[in-house]
C-alpha cells in the first residue's frame, strides 16, 4: 500500500488540502481561507454558517468549495451538523429524501462526528483552530470535530468504532487525516486541563516541558492506536492556524472573530 499522504492544491481558485487519490473512493479536502467572497474580518472563503458572515456569501463560499471538489451536482443533499463540542455520531446510511432529512434533524440537533456509507451525500464540518479529522474505510468515511472536549471524550475513537461497525471492516484499514488545527506550541492551556490529558493520554500530550502548552493531536493519536488504529495510517501533516493565519482561521489568533475553515467529504 502506497503511503497516505496529504497535498496542496488550488482548483477553481480555492486552496485545498487532501489526498487526490481518493483513498477508499472517499472524495476529501481541508479548505484554506483564499478563494471566497466574504469581507474582513471573515475574508475570504468563509464556510461557517454561525460566525456572523452575511449568509449570501456564505452560500456562494460552499458553492465555490463543493464545485472545487466535483460536488457542485449533490450540494442539495449537503449535511452539517450543529457542533456542540460533544462526542455524539449521527450516521447516513441512505441517501432517501426522508431518511437524509432524518439525518439532518439529528446533525442539527447537535453533533460533532458524521459517519456516511451512502454515495453523493457530501458532509461539512467547520474548524477555527480545533482539529478535523477524516477517517477513510472501504465503503465510508467519517469527519470529525475534535476540540479539547470532544478529544477528552475520544471522539475520534468513538467515530472509527462506529465507522468500523458500519461497513464491516477492521480499525487497522482505515485511513485517518487529521487537518490544520492549533498545534501543541500554539496552545497553552490550564495546568489543571494538561494534568487531566496527561492523565487520560500520558506525557505526550505535554508539547513543552516548562510550560503549559498541549498537544491535542498527540492525544487525537493515542485514541486512534488504542481503538485499533494503525499508526502507519494516521496522517498529520498540516501547519497550525494560529500561527498561519493567512492561510487559515483562528478563533484565538483574531480574538474570537473570524471566519471558519472545513473538511468536506463524499463517497
Amino acid at each position: 500500500m502506497e503511503a497516505p499522504s496529504l497535498s496542496r492544491y488550488v482548483e477553481s481558485g480555492v486552496t485545498l488540502l487532501g489526498d487526490t487519490r481518493r483513498p477508499n473512493g472517499v472524495t476529501f479536502a481541508f479548505t484554506e481561507r483564499t478563494g471566497g467572497v466574504s469581507k474582513p474580518p471573515y475574508a475570504s472563503l468563509n464556510l461557517g454558517s454561525r460566525c456572523g458572515d452575511d449568509p449570501a456569501c456564505v452560500a456562494e463560499n460552499r458553492a465555490r468549495a463543493l464545485a472545487a471538489l466535483g460536488a457542485s451536482a449533490i450540494a442539495d443533499r449537503l449535511v452539517e451538523p450543529r457542533q456542540v463540542h460533544g462526542d455524539a455520531v449521527v450516521v447516513i446510511d441512505s441517501a432517501e429524501p426522508d431518511a437524509l432529512a432524518a439525518a439532518r434533524a439529528l446533525a442539527q440537533a447537535g453533533a460533532d462526528a458524521i459517519v456516511c456509507t451512502v454515495p453523493g451525500v457530501p458532509v461539512l464540518l467547520c474548524f477555527a483552530d480545533c482539529v478535523p479529522i477524516v477517517l477513510t474505510a472501504p465503503g465510508g468515511f467519517a469527519v470529525v470535530h475534535s476540540g479539547w472536549r470532544g478529544t477528552l471524550a475520544r471522539i475520534g475513537a468513538k467515530a472509527l468504532a462506529v465507522l468500523c461497525e458500519q461497513v464491516g471492516c477492521a480499525p487497522e484499514q482505515v485511513t485517518a487525516y487529521v487537518g490544520p488545527h492549533v498545534s501543541g506550541a500554539d496552545y497553552e492551556v490550564s495546568p489543571e486541563l494538561l494534568a487531566t490529558f496527561e492523565g487520560e493520554f500520558g506525557t505526550m500530550v505535554h508539547a513543552a516541558e516548562t510550560e503549559s502548552k498541549l498537544d491535542l493531536s498527540a492525544a487525537i493519536r493515542c485514541a486512534l492506536e488504542q481503538a485499533g488504529a494503525d499508526p502507519a495510517r494516521i496522517v498529520d501533516t498540516c501547519p497550525s492556524t494560529v500561527s498561519n493565519t493567512d492561510r487559515f482561521y483562528s478563533y484565538r489568533a483574531e480574538g474570537g472573530l473570524c471566519g471558519r475553515h472545513a473538511a468536506i467529504a463524499y463517497l
